[in-house]
């Protein structure tokens, strides 16, 4: 297992090089360049926009701004004001040391920016997350349990229709529903607000919000509640007509004991690829329920920054999403074992 683990992660970070050399490729050959709204603006003379360029080090070829990038360039003579003379200013030492650069929009360390906004994203993906598990497992159990009843067949229509409607479009009905049309009889304000995270100033900090959760929540937990419910009830199904299950009833387990203890832990394990490849999500944002409810995390960022074509926040953004993505998959590989005995690698 230990052999096994250590493979995996050496390949892990292997795909993640590979990955950010693509990224970083496709980024970087995109029309118009990290520099085309200075370019664009008319009190910006072209000597300052190319000094800015030196200073950012986009003079320098393609593949070198990769191993600057990378490795950084306190290992070179870097002229950042372009007198001729090598100074410090514009010297980083590169995403492998924890250097992201800065960013062109606000002239900020990106890692500063993706710290004050990661924890926003985790709080509201987390709700998210959690809110959708706790609904659609017990509705994906008793769709198994109770297969072709009215419960299953309006539980499997109502899925359905949950995976067909648009995130975005429902973010905006609720923002019309709760916010616009519904009011709170006794104060007259709107009945849930519209975005952000917080009053400033509220009176009932905890109880705000709340309050605040409750659309974007509602949002962006609807597909994932049609997706896991579907999920559960398919391998719930799976697993309920197993011999090993008619053998413990035939021993005389009660039927509660018998989905709680043995079906649902074997059910499970499917659920963990799929929950895995869902926690990158945790980090990275929803991109659409964080634009249309004004909502400080990490989607909001990595839109911003594509829209100003602020290279480094953005690669910072895909690189560490990507990464989440194949580590949690090796998490989920290992948790297997856990899971179910009989898996074993060698």
């Amino acid at each position: 297992m230990t052999a096994y683990i250590a493979r995996r992660t050496v390949q892990a970070m292997l795909l993640v090089f590979l990955l950010s050399l693509l990224m970083f490729a496709l980024v970087n050959l995109a029309p118009g360049g990290p520099l085309s709204g200075y370019g664009q603006a008319r009190h910006v003379r072209p000597e300052k926009a190319e000094l800015l360029k030196r200073q950012l080090g986009l003079d320098q070829p393609l593949p070198l701004q990769y191993v600057i990038w990378l490795a950084g360039n306190d290992w070179m003579q870097v002229d950042s004001d372009g007198d001729g003379q090598a100074d410090g200013a514009g010297t980083r030492r590169g995403i492998l040391r924890g250097d992201f650069g800065f960013s062109f929009r606000t002239r900020q360390p990106v890692m500063l920016e993706i710290g004050q906004r990661l924890w926003n994203t985790a709080y509201l993906m987390l709700a998210t997350l959690l809110a959708a598990v706790l609904i659609a497992i017990p509705i994906g159990i008793l769709s198994a349990v109770r297969q072709y009843s009215v419960f299953d067949i309006a539980a499997t229509t109502l899925s359905f229709a949950g995976q067909a409607i648009p995130e975005f479009w429902l973010a905006l009905l609720l923002i019309i529903v709760f916010y616009a049309w519904l009011h709170n009889p006794f104060t007259g304000q709107p009945l849930l607000p519209a975005g952000g995270m917080y009053t400033p100033g509220a009176q009932y900090p905890v109880w705000d919000r709340l309050q605040h959760l409750v659309l974007p929540v509602t949002a962006g937990a609807l597909g994932w509640i049609a997706w896991y419910s579907r999920f559960m009830r398919s391998s719930m199904l799976d697993v309920i007509h197993q011999d090993y299950l008619r053998t413990a009833r035939a021993k005389g387990l009660p039927e509660h004991q018998v989905l709680r203890k043995h079906a649902l832990r074997n059910a499970l394990i499917p659920l963990v690829t799929l929950f895995a490849l869902d926690l990158p999500y945790i980090f990275s944002g929803a991109v659409f329920i964080e634009t249309i409810f004004a909502w400080p995390g990490m989607g909001r960022l990595y839109y911003q920054a594509a829209l100003q074509r602020d290279f480094p926040v953005l690669m910072a953004v895909l690189v560490i999403g990507a990464a989440f993505m194949i580590f949690s998959n090796l998490a989920a590989d290992i948790l297997y074992a856990y899971l179910d005995p009989r898996i074993r690698y060698e």
